[in-house]
């Protein structure tokens, strides 16, 4: 092999980056100890940019396409190294490029649960969680906020500031709506379009953009969700006080009733068969006295006419059919007043002859 050969090896002429894996963001084209020479090719791929830094400066940016490295398209390169037109000179410089692709299905959630005022319940502790997707928009800010000079950089350098600025940006929105708990499952889109309009400017501070932002679940602590559970199980037979109580003492004796190992356990169970009656006792008592009072309506006494045989009313003076007058089945006493049969001879209460 010749000198100028040998020469023409270490002159880098093709500039390029297949992308395999799907957490990269940024990869530097290795040209350490290699120098490139005027007039390579380089080849930007779609969803990727190339950045080229000249001592530690960002000196030109190339979006997708293919290039012909010369001083035309490197004008501010050129004006850094007072090259002339026409200078073929090989020269050295840092290649970094960013993929601009759509990061997609990266996770975020409250690592504690977070405090929250609601109307209802007073304070509560909730635990949020979904998934985000972002993309790099302008990788100059991206290289100088985040990703400096390393050779290689993944998501998984940023997703931890990322996810931290997601919890904070919900939980403060979650705040300011001041949403009842019990009205959160049906807000879940409305939360995530507030919140990524929110946070978008957060994001834009890294050189990135926040693509979506979905919410899965905003739930509760599990103490509550037990009591919502017994308070759905209550609908079903009221609200009341004494039918709440009555609840409760039922869920005590079965769970009790189920536990009869033991000498604990016969006690329980005798207990929990004084409970039963007694519940019922009350059930009842309590029924009876719900019930209105109802008085039955006294039948008026019927007579048959000693005429014709109608019915009527024992206080009628003649018959409704026939006209024959009635005959007073009762007469009153002239000693004490009580009231007898007519044809009686004497007072039954106090012995006078009629």
């Amino acid at each position: 092999m010749g000198i100028f050969n040998f020469i023409k090896s270490q002159f880098i002429e093709v500039i390029e980056w297949t992308d395999n894996s799907s957490n990269v963001m940024v990869y530097q084209f290795p040209v350490e100890n290699k120098e490139i020479k005027m007039g390579a090719q380089l080849t930007v791929r779609e969803s990727q940019m190339a950045v080229f830094v000249d001592e530690g400066q960002i000196v030109d940016v190339f979006t997708p396409g293919r290039y012909t490295l010369d001083t035309q398209n490197l004008p501010l390169l050129t004006k850094l190294k007072s090259w002339k037109y026409g200078f073929k000179s090989p020269f050295k410089s840092e290649i970094y490029f960013v993929n601009t692709k759509q990061f997609t299905n990266c996770k975020w959630g409250t690592t504690n649960p977070v405090m929250m005022r609601d109307s209802e319940f007073g304070m509560l502790r909730m635990r949020m969680f979904g998934i985000y997707s972002f993309k790099v928009v302008d990788p100059t800010v991206f290289l100088r906020e985040v990703f400096g000079t390393a050779s290689l950089f993944t998501i998984d350098g940023i997703t931890g500031q990322l996810k931290s600025k997601l919890v904070s940006g919900v939980a403060d929105l979650l705040a300011e709506a001041a949403i009842p708990a019990l009205d959160l499952s049906s807000k879940y889109d409305e939360i995530a379009s507030l919140s990524k309009k929110k946070l978008d400017e957060n994001f834009k501070e890294f050189g990135l953009s926040l693509v979506s932002l979905v919410i899965e679940n905003i739930s509760l602590p599990e103490d509550v969700e037990k009591v919502l559970d017994k308070r759905t199980s209550m609908g079903i037979i009221g609200d009341s006080l004494n039918q709440y109580t009555r609840y409760q003492a039922a869920e005590a004796i079965r769970d009790a009733a189920q536990n009869t190992s033991g000498a604990a356990g016969v006690g329980v169970g005798l207990g929990a068969g004084m409970g039963i009656g007694n519940m019922f006792a009350q059930s009842f008592s309590t029924q009876q006295q719900k019930q209105p009072e109802t008085t039955a309506a006294t039948e008026p006494v019927k007579i048959k006419c000693a005429s014709c045989g109608a019915q009527m009313n024992a206080q009628a003076k003649f018959c409704i059919e026939c006209g024959t007058k009635v005959t007073p089945t009762t007469a009153n006493c002239s000693g004490c007043g009580n009231e007898f049969p007519a044809d009686s001879k004497f007072c039954q209460e106090c012995g006078q002859k009629r």
